[in-house]
């Protein structure tokens, strides 16, 4: 396969952005960078720690300046974190190099998944009303983005075949 542009992933968490990612990278033989690994492997602090100790913003820009850096790649899966839509900027880079692919869930689905993970700074407390409100705010900028895979009730090999062929399409068609 023709590694000429990137694979970006992006949608609410608990779609399955890593785990198709993984599949991803396999199928394509393709890196898969995580962006949220990435910065915790970069300031040496994992996502929560920074969230409590320097805040959502400061955050928000580690994910601004990552998004620049690899958006002037290519030939790489990359696996975002599930507020980078929240900077339209971020979007619009990955988007001149990448062919990027908004996976969704319903509510009921993400609540099933994310049950039990405790690692997501912006779920705690009250998990499902913090979900339905971040949902509502984030919908419509995931709704925006032209590719979109229904995750609900799907495997990620299912998925991840969905977006080769779209991504083979857009080499083809020399997007």
């Amino acid at each position: 396969m023709q590694k000429k542009q990137n694979i970006v992933l992006v949608g609410f968490m608990g779609t399955g952005k890593t785990t198709v990612g993984h599949f991803l990278a396999e199928a394509t033989g393709m890196p898969l960078v995580d962006m949220d690994t990435l910065i915790e492997q970069r300031t040496q602090k994992t996502i929560p720690e920074i969230f409590a100790k320097e805040g959502e913003a400061s955050f928000r820009n580690l994910e601004r300046e990552l998004t620049k850096e690899l958006a002037q790649k290519t030939g790489q899966v990359v696996s975002t974190g599930g507020g980078l839509v929240l900077n339209p900027d971020n979007i619009r880079d990955f988007e001149k190099t990448s062919l990027v692919i908004c996976l969704l869930a319903s509510e009921e689905t993400l609540m099933s998944r994310l049950k039990g993970d405790s690692s997501r700074p912006l779920l705690a407390g009250e998990k499902e009303e913090k979900i339905k409100q971040l949902l509502q705010t984030r919908r419509p900028l995931y709704e925006a983005i032209s590719h979109k895979i229904d995750t609900n009730k799907r495997s990620p090999e299912e998925i991840a075949r969905q977006i080769l062929a779209l991504y083979e399409t857009n080499l083809e068609n020399g997007a």
